[in-house]
C-alpha cells in the first residue's frame, strides 16, 4: 500500500474519500497529526500531514520516528513524500517538480533521526536513499503532467524555521546542492530503516536567495505558489498512485533493520522486540 506524506501546503486534499482514521499512539509517541486511510478513485492509501492538520509543527517538531513507524505498521510499504522546496538551481523554477536522488543533511543534530539507540545498535546504508524502481515507474508518467518534471539533484535539509543567509545558500550550492528544504531529513533514512520504499516528489517555490538578481524568498511569495503545487500534487496521486498501486519495491525490506540490526536477538529487552518486531516485518 501507498503511504502519503504531505508537507508544508499539502495538509488535505478535498478530494480523498475519508475511510478511517488510524490511531495516532506509537512507542515513539503520536504521529503528526493521527493517520487516515483513504481512497482515491478504486485505491486506498495511508495519509499523514507531516507538520499537522493546521500546520502547526515546525519542521524540527514532526515526530519522524512515529510517523514511519505507524505507516508500516498499517500496512505501508512505500511512501510518497511530497513537500516543498526552494532551488538553488536556475532551471529549477516555481512549479516545477524535482525528485532528488540524493541527500546532504545539514539539520543541528536535535531531531529524533533513528530508531536505534538505548541498547540497540544497527547501520543502514544510505548511499543510494531513493527507491530507483519507483523513480523508474514515475518516468514512464513524465508526459502524463503538463508541468516539467526533473529527475536526479541533491536536496540539502536544514534546520529551520528560518530561511537561509545568502552565505549559506552559496555555500550550499559549492557543496552540490540543487534543491533546499526541511524535512526530508530524517525520514527518508527512518523510511530505510524500516524497510520502506522512499519517493520524493519536491514541488519548488522559490530560489532560495542564493543570486540577487532573482527575486528572494518570501512567505507571500511561496504561499501563492503553495496553492498552485497543491493542484499538481493531487494530479500526480492521481495519475501516478492510481497506475502503480500495486508496485511492491523487491529490495527495500532487506536493505533496512531486518540485515542492519547488529544487536543480537538475546539482548533485545521484550518491550523493544514489540516494536521492533514491525518494522523487520
Amino acid at each position: 500500500m501507498w503511504a502519503l506524506l504531505g508537507g508544508s501546503g499539502f495538509e488535505k486534499f478535498e478530494e480523498f474519500q475519508k475511510l478511517e482514521s488510524l490511531s495516532a499512539k506509537t512507542p515513539f509517541g503520536e504521529t503528526s497529526s493521527g493517520i487516515c486511510r483513504v481512497k482515491l478513485g478504486t485505491t486506498e492509501m495511508l495519509f499523514i500531514p507531516r507538520h499537522g492538520e493546521r500546520h502547526e509543527k515546525l519542521p524540527s517538531e514532526v515526530n519522524y520516528r512515529a510517523n514511519i513507524w505507524a505507516l508500516k505498521k498499517a500496512g505501508a510499504s512505500k511512501i510518497l513524500s511530497v513537500s516543498a522546496i526552494g532551488s538553488l538551481k536556475t532551471e529549477f523554477k516555481p512549479g516545477d517538480l524535482v525528485v532528488p536522488n540524493q541527500y546532504l543533511d545539514r539539520t543541528k543534530s536535535i531531531r529524533a533521526h533513528t530508531f536505534c539507540g538505548q541498547g540497540l545498535v544497527g547501520h543502514v546504508s544510505l548511499a543510494h536513499p531513493v527507491t530507483s524502481e519507483l523513480v523508474e515507474a514515475l518516468k514512464k508518467h513524465r508526459s502524463d503532467f503538463e508541468f516539467k518534471i526533473h529527475f536526479g539533484g541533491t536536496y540539502v535539509c536544514v534546520e529551520g524555521p528560518y530561511f537561509s543567509t545568502q552565505a549559506e545558500s552559496k555555500s550550499f550550492i559549492a557543496q552540490g546542492a540543487d534543491i533546499i528544504g526541511m524535512s526530508n531529513f530524517p525520514e527518508y533514512a527512518l523510511a530505510r530503516e524500516a524497510g520502506l520504499g522512499y519517493l520524493p516528489a519536491c514541488f519548488v517555490t522559490d530560489y532560495d536567495c542564493w543570486d540577487d538578481a532573482i527575486p528572494h524568498v518570501t512567505l507571500e511569495g511561496v504561499f501563492e505558489i503553495m496553492r498552485q503545487n497543491k493542484l499538481k500534487a493531487f494530479e500526480l496521486c492521481k495519475k501516478f498512485i492510481s497506475a502503480n498501486a500495486q508496485i511492491l519495491p523487491k529490495g527495500c525490506p532487506t536493505q533496512g533493520l531486518q540485515t542492519g540490526l547488529m544487536t543480537p536477538k538475546e539482548f533485545i529487552t521484550a518491550d523493544q522486540r514489540q516494536w521492533l518486531d514491525v518494522l523487520l516485518s
